[in-house]
Parts: structure tokens; C-alpha cells; sequence
């Protein structure tokens, strides 16, 4: 994110950012849940045992400051 502002203030018009996988994410090639990359905490094991209760994680706060800040705020704090 620090380079996207950096090339923002080198004239390149970027129009948008995604953060990859929100939710935790099926491991594609190993099917585990024990990987978590998402945002958000899906309540699943290995298996598919568990309630699939979804909690924000620390990122989630993290990103939400950043899109509130529109960048400014990139202090990585989690």
C-alpha cells in the first residue's frame, strides 16, 4: 500500500485496491483451514467441524482505518 501512494504521488491514477481473500479461505490445494489468510476468523477446522461463526480479526480494524484514511494511515499496528 505504501508503493500504490507512492505511485499516486508519480501521476499513476489508481482507482482501486482489494485485499486478497476477506474471509478465511479453503487452502486450494491442501483443503486446510489451519492456513488462515483472511480478515475474518471462520469458526472451521480441517475437517468442517465447527460453528462457522465468522469474527473480525485484527486486519479487519487495520483495513477498515486504512480505507477511513484513504491510505494515509498505514501504521501497521496488528
Amino acid at each position: 500500500m505504501e508503493q500504490m501512494r507512492e505511485a499516486v504521488k508519480n501521476g499513476v491514477d489508481v482507482f482501486g485496491y482489494a485485499w486478497w481473500g476477506p474471509m478465511d479461505l479453503v487452502s486450494s490445494g491442501t483443503s486446510e483451514m489451519t492456513k488462515r489468510y483472511g480478515m475474518i476468523y471462520v469458526d472451521l477446522d480441517d475437517y468442517g467441524y465447527g460453528t462457522g461463526k465468522r469474527s473480525k480479526k485484527k486486519s479487519f480494524y487495520y483495513y477498515k482505518k486504512v480505507i477511513a484514511s484513504n491510505g494515509a494511515e498505514l501504521e501497521n499496528d496488528i
